[in-house]
């Protein structure tokens, strides 16, 4: 077995389109091949998406942010540091898409950190803004499912540790 198992009725984050719910594993032959998939539904939107078992790992398909590992997302979110330096938009939005697809809770903490960050000093651009609403509503949902929280508390959260940043107290 590659990768996480999961079972029916499971919760799982799928890159790029957040936390769903297993619904099925099914069968079918493909190519003269059986192959079997999970049946994904997307909480946030319903789409159905099959993920292969054999490319679980490759999609980047995993569980819910563990407890212990909840911490540490905080820890990327409080951190006044930039991870790219005052590149452009295009290099930055290649790189925090990038981030984002692997799927990793932590690498979509630092895009939705640097562009809180960024936001301090400037106006964040059209594109900006569009990548902070998908890091931050990926974050969200995931640590609020996670955490058996109130969405709406966790925003609350995030908005406290952003309170007052600015990029001159990270410099």
């Amino acid at each position: 077995m590659h990768g996480q198992a999961f079972e029916v009725g499971d919760l799982a984050v799928y890159p790029t389109e957040g936390v769903a719910r297993v619904e099925a594993i099914e069968s079918r032959e493909l190519g003269g091949t059986q192959a079997t998939f999970y049946v994904l539904r997307v909480l946030d939107n319903n789409m159905i998406v099959k993920v292969p078992i054999t490319k679980v790992e490759k999609v980047g398909l995993r569980g819910l942010v563990e407890a212990e590992d909840i911490e540490t997302v905080y820890e990327i979110l409080q951190t006044r540091e930039l991870s790219v330096d005052q590149t452009t938009w295009n290099r930055r939005q290649r790189e925090y898409t990038e981030k984002i697809r692997t799927g990793s809770i932590f690498e979509v903490a630092e895009v939705m950190r640097d562009l809180c960050l960024l936001r301090t000093g400037k106006d964040l651009s059209f594109g900006e803004r569009k990548m902070l609403d998908k890091a931050q509503g990926l974050l969200v949902k995931e640590l609020s499912l996670a955490t058996e929280t109130e969405v709406t508390e966790i925003q609350a959260e995030f908005d406290a540790i952003f309170e007052g940043a600015s990029l001159e107290s990270i410099a």
